[in-house]
């Protein structure tokens, strides 16, 4: 992997992946994608059938698995806050990127998205909650921090690159 994103939902991972990827010519691994390969089915069918614990067994295999591919790797949300995957992308030399983003943006983006099961069931309020309890451990796993708030996907992208090139 040239890089790792990792960040709450709604911080632009998937966008600021894909295009990244295009920039640096690589390929874009989306961790959920890989799951939901894995498993044959969508998340929320993984989260009906299997709780959150069992999304998280083929979580951390996804993980495992993709670490070792050339390109960019954007993970889930909550992908850092289990104490193997933090492991796992702590050992690793790729650099970790966090794209942080502010609850009201968070709220904007994801205002008509359907496809997160815990945004619906948090609601507002759940999701302040739970960005604060994840903040630390994304700040611990992370390389660098971006603010994706008042950037476009591009400004994101420039940035990352930027960081790349002085940090490496």
């Amino acid at each position: 992997m040239k890089a790792i994103l990792v960040g709450f939902m709604g911080s632009g991972k998937t966008t600021v992946g894909q295009l990244l990827a295009q920039k640096l010519n690589v390929q874009y691994h989306d961790l959920d994608d890989i799951i939901i390969e894995m498993a044959g089915k969508s998340i929320q069918q993984i989260f009906d059938d299997s709780g959150e614990a069992g999304f998280r067994q083929l979580e951390h295999a996804a993980l495992m698995q993709s670490l070792n591919q050339e390109g960019i790797l954007g993970t889930g949300g909550g992908t850092p806050i289990q104490d193997a995957n933090f492991e796992l992308l702590r050992s690793r030399d790729v650099p970790v990127i966090l794209l942080d983003v502010l609850p009201e943006t968070i709220m904007k983006r994801l205002s008509n998205d359907t496809n997160r099961p815990l945004a619906r069931k948090l609601g507002v309020s759940g999701l302040i909650t739970l960005k604060g309890e994840r903040d630390d451990r994304y700040e611990q796993v992370s390389d660098f921090r971006i603010a994706t708030d008042d950037l476009t996907p591009l400004e994101v992208v420039a940035a990352v690159i930027n960081k790349l090139v002085v940090e490496h």
